[in-house]
């Protein structure tokens, strides 16, 4: 490999944790050791931390402290939502195309208890397409889950008639926004759903540690049995110093929260605006004015997905095809083929995410080495 520096663009999949975070665990891991569920001092004072980083989450996601139900990240926070609201006779589950392997594989295996999956139409740039709901076979939807930003796209929905609509047919919905969470506001009393995942390491916290909103009052049977935690909703003791290290980073992101998005744009737009000038033709997937701050999708026409992924990991440059969680899977991205994209376009497609540690003059070198992995491919 050269012994050039390496670029991160794949912060979708995973980002750096922050460095107060890292060691906000180390010390909360020696002074706050206990199980917060004992009656006894330490067993307080780790109940104490804990408390206090849930308190200083609900602050910051609009939702009240005991709508948070602390899981092991998103993936197990959407399975407990989707599988605990899918109680009783069976029915349909509305799902977008091209949801993450957490909502998608978990509704599959729904289908295998009875349950059957409705699509929601999208549009070209990968939006739902609010003028096909109504249209949708509401007297028979019985549970909904809906991406508020696209893991590969980074397309941002606008889910409050699809709130609205759920709402009125009594259809509970549940929001996956894992990659939203610190990218974009996220306040749950201000929507229309009734249960949203999201995990910690997409925003700067530690790895294995995630959170449940669930509406006040909400009725779910419990996926995770075993034990009193989380108010009889997720089983386990909870890790105490990662979920201390998830609050303090949810507040690093959205203290400074607006210059923050604006970096990210602007790093981002740099990116784009060089590989559409030196890489022509390029086709940019998705909407461009609704997605996330830090994400572009983005394909090659003549150039093979997959051997560019290979030949950019050797130039330095860390990126994916797609969602991390489907990697291994040489399959068209279904979110690229719902929006109606050619062959040409979903096979050359690629993912940068761009994170705070990234710099213009990064996404300048990017550029470069991107120009010429492109170019020698499409020569040969």
């Amino acid at each position: 490999m050269s012994s050039q520096s390496r670029i991160y663009l794949d912060h979708n999949a995973t980002t750096p944790p922050f460095p107060e975070v890292i060691d906000l665990v180390a010390e909360t891991y020696q002074t706050a050791y206990a199980n917060p569920g004992s009656r006894h001092a330490e067993g307080r004072q780790a109940r104490r931390v804990l408390e206090k980083a849930r308190e200083s989450m609900a602050d910051r996601l609009g939702c009240l402290p005991e709508e948070i139900i602390f899981t092991s990240g998103g993936t197990e926070s959407t399975n407990i939502a989707l599988r605990g609201l899918a109680y009783g006779k069976p029915g349909k589950v509305l799902m977008t195309p091209g949801d993450h392997p957490a909502s998608r594989n978990t509704c599959e295996d729904l289908q295998l208890h009875g349950w059957s999956i409705v699509e929601l139409p999208v549009t070209g740039e990968g939006l739902i397409d609010r003028e096909q709901l109504a249209d949708l076979p509401w007297d028979q939807i019985r549970l909904a889950c809906v991406l508020q930003a696209h893991n590969e796209t980074g397309v941002v929905q606008n889910i409050g008639k699809l709130g609205k609509l759920c709402a009125k047919h009594n259809v509970p919905l549940h929001v996956d926004a894992v990659q939203a969470v610190g990218r974009i506001p996220v306040n749950f009393q201000n929507m229309r759903v009734m249960t949203l995942s999201l995990g910690a390491h997409k925003f700067g916290g530690p790895r294995g540690i995630g959170a449940l909103l669930v509406r006040q009052g909400l009725k779910m049977q419990p996926v995770v049995t075993g034990g009193f935690q989380e108010q009889g909703k997720r089983a386990g003791t909870e890790p105490t110093a990662l979920i201390a290290g998830m609050a303090r980073a949810l507040e690093i992101c959205l203290d400074d929260f607006e210059t923050r998005v604006q970096t990210l744009s602007d790093l981002r737009d740099r990116l784009q605006k060089g590989l559409e000038a030196h890489c022509d033709p390029v086709v940019i997937n998705g909407s461009q004015e609704h997605r996330l701050p830090n994400t572009l999708n983005i394909s090659f026409p003549g150039v093979d997905g997959e051997a560019l992924l290979v030949a950019l990991d050797l130039a330095g440059i860390a990126c994916s095809l797609g969602s991390t969680c489907a990697s291994g899977s040489a399959e068209p991205a279904p979110i690229l083929l719902a929006m109606g994209k050619p062959p040409e376009v979903y096979s050359s497609a690629v993912r940068f995410s761009i994170g705070m540690q990234n710099t213009l003059e990064e996404m300048d070198d990017a550029v470069e080495r991107i120009t010429r992995v492109v170019t020698k491919i499409r020569s040969v």
